[in-house]
């Protein structure tokens, strides 16, 4: 569902494929949907095209300015492929916690959307949710991303990592990221809404120790919060790439100004997909924040 838009699922007859003369088909829905996704942001304009090695996700992004218009060659992908967390984080963009599903999507889907991110040109991809560590395929996935040549990053919030998955971590391309809030362990419970820093600020140390590779990344999401304080810990644990961002207001995040084109950062459509699990709703679902680019399956 695209954010903010209240629309229904589609009816039934929009489903009715049409060829598109080149070997692949799209429904009335994809073609509402590509007419929904031209638009203007801060100068940059985004067009929709039909992409022939996606036949089950038809679109790719063209990102021009002015009269030049080129093809933004993909080179990194979001994958979301869990909206289960533990934790219920007051900013979460993407509404998880643990009551989250997995969607519809079958261990499967999410191998043929790898492979099919990796043909398209794609690098690195990354993991994300909810907590991607939940999903009991993950491993499986990542050793298969691994396996097309991809390198491949697990955002994970460090709560509870079980030996399997200590495994998965250490497999060579494959890097962390988490996100920290705060020094003060009643300060970071108030954010994640669960007791987890010392869990993880217990897991980034080992994670340190078996020379993993790992960025973190502080977001101030309180008021007078200690993101400072954070930082100086994760530099004393020996972390190294740490970055700082601010609450961005999509999901739970919304505070005064509410989901909108200026919480973004302008770039998310230049070489970079996002795919989500589809729910089974049956709509259509965008990741919210820097992280939202185009996340389209065919209904």
């Amino acid at each position: 569902m695209l954010p903010g838009s209240g629309r229904a699922p589609p009816p039934s007859h929009l489903h009715r494929r049409t060829a598109l003369g080149t070997g692949i088909t799209i429904t009335e829905y994809e073609q509402r949907l590509i007419s929904l996704l031209v638009s203007t942001h801060r100068g940059w304009r985004y067009e929709a095209r039909a992409l022939p090695r996606l036949p089950r996700s038809n679109i790719s992004i063209i990102a021009s300015s002015g009269e030049d218009v080129k093809r933004s060659a993909l080179k990194f992908a979001w994958w979301e492929i869990t909206g289960r967390c533990q934790l219920a984080c007051d900013h979460c963009y993407a509404s998880s916690g643990p009551n989250g599903s997995q969607g519809t999507m079958t261990d499967a889907d999410w191998r043929r959307v790898i492979t099919q991110t990796r043909e398209s040109g794609a690098e690195m991809g990354q993991f994300i949710g909810g907590e991607p560590t939940l999903h009991p395929g993950l491993p499986d996935l990542v050793a298969h991303a691994l396996d097309t040549g991809m390198e491949v990053e697990i955002y994970t919030n460090l709560v509870h990592v079980t030996p399997a998955m200590w495994e998965t971590f250490q497999l060579p391309g494959v890097r962390l990221a988490t996100s920290y809030y705060s020094d003060d362990p009643k300060e970071h419970r108030m954010v994640t809404k669960r007791p987890s820093f010392r869990a993880t600020t217990r897991n980034i140390a080992r994670v340190r120790e078996l020379g993993i590779p790992l960025r973190i990344g502080v977001v101030e999401v309180l008021e007078g919060q200690r993101s400072r304080q954070a930082v100086e810990i994760l530099k004393q644990l020996g972390i190294s790439e740490v970055g700082y961002d601010n609450l961005r207001e999509v999901g739970r995040g919304v505070r005064e100004n509410g989901p909108d084109v200026d919480q973004l950062c302008g770039r998310c459509g230049q070489g970079q997909i996002a795919v989500s699990r589809r729910e089974k709703c049956g709509r259509v679902c965008f990741p919210g924040g820097c992280r939202s680019a185009t996340s389209v399956t065919s209904p």
